[in-house]
């Protein structure tokens, strides 16, 4: 099972109240071919948040994608800003841990 995974900033603490990145994708794919449960998992939940305390908070959602897809999201993602621990961190215990 292929699965993407989209950063957004659902909350933020700029002057303007936008994330200079909002019009990015910024998207990573995992495969959960050894694990399927935790694929399925992933799935069934479909969105964290990070809060970091200065007013910003990080959302990740995750999707099921097929191999052409996860060939037009690698392609056009920008990243996903440092922030793959994120990922790991739902992947390994099905929540965003700090």
């Amino acid at each position: 099972m292929l699965i993407q995974f989209t950063l957004s900033m659902p909350s933020n603490n700029a002057w303007n109240g936008r994330w200079s990145g909002e019009d990015n994708l910024y998207a990573v794919v995992r495969s959960t071919r050894a694990v399927e449960s935790v694929g399925k998992r992933v799935i069934e939940t479909g969105y964290w948040t990070h809060n970091f305390g200065d007013g910003w908070m990080a959302g990740v959602s995750a999707k099921e994608i097929d191999a052409g897809e996860a060939r037009k999201v690698r392609k056009k993602s920008r990243g996903f800003c440092g922030y793959d621990w994120m990922v790991n961190s739902i992947m390994m215990f099905g929540e965003i841990r700090d």
